[in-house]
C-alpha cells in the first residue's frame, strides 16, 4: 500500500473516531434506565419478535395476500425505534472505531461481526435460492414470489446487520455506576 493510500485510510479512521465521540457525547445521557443487560435483552427479544413479524409479511405475501405488502411498513415503523433505542443502550460498540475500544471490546466485537456477517450470507442464500428455484417453478411470472423473495432479501441484510449489536447487547454485563452518571 502506498503512503498516500495509507493516510487516506489512516484519516479516516481519524474522521470515524471523532464523529463516534461527538455521537457519543451527544447520545450517552439517553435512555439511562435501558442500559442494563436485563433492558437490552428486552429490546434483542423485541428486535427479535419483529423479525418473525417481517417473516410472516414475506410468507403472506408469497401465499398472493392483496394487503399483505401493505403490513411491511407498520413492522418497519416499529423496526426503526427499536433498533435506534438498542443502538443507543448498548453504546453502539458494534461499529465503534477501534480507537475508542480496548483490546477485548475489540475481539468482543470482531467476534459479533464475524458472525453476523455468516448470519447474513446464510439467510441471504437461502433467499436467492427461495428467487432462483421459484423463478424456474413458475417461469418468472409470480410476482408475489419476486415481492416475497425481496422481502426476505432485505430480511437477511436486517438480520446480519443486527447481529452484531444484538450479541453485544446481551452478552455484556451491566455497566458500572460510574458509567451511567
Amino acid at each position: 500500500m502506498t503512503d498516500s493510500q495509507s493516510n487516506l485510510i489512516d484519516r479516516y479512521q481519524q474522521y470515524r473516531t471523532r464523529r463516534f465521540l461527538a455521537n457519543e457525547s451527544q447520545t450517552s445521557s439517553w435512555l439511562p434506565g435501558w442500559r442494563t443487560q436485563k433492558r437490552r435483552r428486552i429490546l434483542v427479544g423485541a428486535l427479535l419478535a419483529i423479525f418473525v413479524a417481517m417473516l410472516a409479511v414475506g410468507v403472506t405475501c408469497h401465499f398472493g395476500v392483496e394487503w399483505a405488502p401493505l403490513l411491511w411498513l407498520p413492522v418497519c415503523l416499529v423496526f426503526m425505534p427499536v433498533w435506534v433505542a438498542l443502538r443507543v443502550a448498548s453504546g453502539r460498540q458494534d461499529d465503534a472505531p477501534e480507537a475508542v475500544l480496548d483490546e477485548f471490546e475489540i475481539d468482543q466485537r470482531n467476534g459479533a461481526r464475524s458472525i453476523g456477517f455468516a448470519v447474513m450470507q446464510s439467510l441471504g442464500l437461502i433467499a436467492a435460492f427461495y428467487l432462483i428455484f421459484g423463478a424456474v417453478i413458475t417461469n418468472g411470472d409470480n410476482g408475489d414470489m419476486v415481492y416475497a423473495g425481496g422481502i426476505f432479501t432485505l430480511m437477511a441484510v436486517l438480520i446480519g446487520g443486527c447481529t452484531p449489536a444484538m450479541i453485544l447487547a446481551w452478552t455484556r454485563p451491566d455497566p458500572d455506576v460510574d458509567d451511567l452518571s
